[in-house]
């Protein structure tokens, strides 16, 4: 039986230049994968982690919501808690809790538009609800649903052509790897695949809260993927010797 002879352009044989390339985009692929993870936890989960709730808990209450809470309230209980006295939340919960009134409201509106507003308003450019009038801030009274359609659409169609071509930049320099092809493949569609669950677990967390461990599932599979991609390529273009036969 005759051997497969060994790949001429393969990571371990590319010339000096191509290694670094390839070394620099997918360290600062890695470090930037990082600094979103750091985010992640900074707006999404401590701020929940500080009142008990664990990761599933967060998850649920992102896209499925809390329902029996308003939206307005479980912000002020999470990532804008932080943004805002005590005293000026306790305010506003009451104005919540009195029917959220606009005759109301005037008592309040001074918090929204020194402190909410810098963010939460068109002329910041930000993907995030407005808060500039009784009306903006009312829609954000009623029942917790959590994430709208029309938000879940624009996250949505964000994520997948953003984490695709960056999956696609490190699968085209993971495909010149030397191991085993079916290893290669199953590793090149991993992060494809845990794209389609972790974003398409989104849609249907909110329809049913159970949905919250794929959303997990899927994002774990997705650093995994990003790790062994980074870690085999970096190996073979700098540490790893070639061996005699294409694997």
């Amino acid at each position: 039986m005759t051997l497969p002879t060994p790949r001429a352009f393969t990571l371990k044989t590319i010339s000096t230049p191509l290694k670094v390339l390839f070394t620099c985009l997918l360290l600062t692929i890695g470090i930037g994968y990082l600094f979103a993870l750091t985010y992640l936890y900074l707006v999404d989960i401590e701020p929940h982690n500080a009142q008990g709730h664990g990761l599933r808990q967060d998850v649920i209450e992102k896209y499925y919501g809390k329902r029996g809470g308003t939206r307005l309230g479980a912000a002020l209980n999470g990532s804008m808690g932080d943004n805002i006295t005590p005293a000026e939340k306790e305010q506003i919960f009451l104005w919540i809790k009195g029917g959220a009134k606009e005759e109301d409201y005037g008592a309040i509106a001074p918090i929204f538009q020194e402190t909410c507003a810098i963010c939460h308003s068109p002329d910041s450019g930000l993907p995030l609800p407005p808060l500039t009038s009784f009306e903006e801030v009312a829609v954000l009274t009623t029942m917790d649903m959590g994430q709208s359609v029309k938000g879940l659409v624009r996250v949505s169609h964000v994520h997948l052509f953003g984490m695709s071509f960056i999956f696609f930049m490190t699968g085209s320099i993971f495909v010149l790897s030397e191991i085993n092809v079916k290893w290669r493949s199953l590793l090149i569609a991993m992060p494809f695949i845990a794209i389609w669950l972790d974003i398409g677990s989104w849609w249907f967390t909110k329809l049913q809260p159970i949905f919250a461990y794929v959303v997990i599932f899927g994002g774990f599979l997705m650093g995994i993927s990003l790790l062994l991609q980074t870690v085999i390529s970096l190996g073979e273009m700098w540490i790893w010797k070639r061996k005699g036969k294409d694997t």
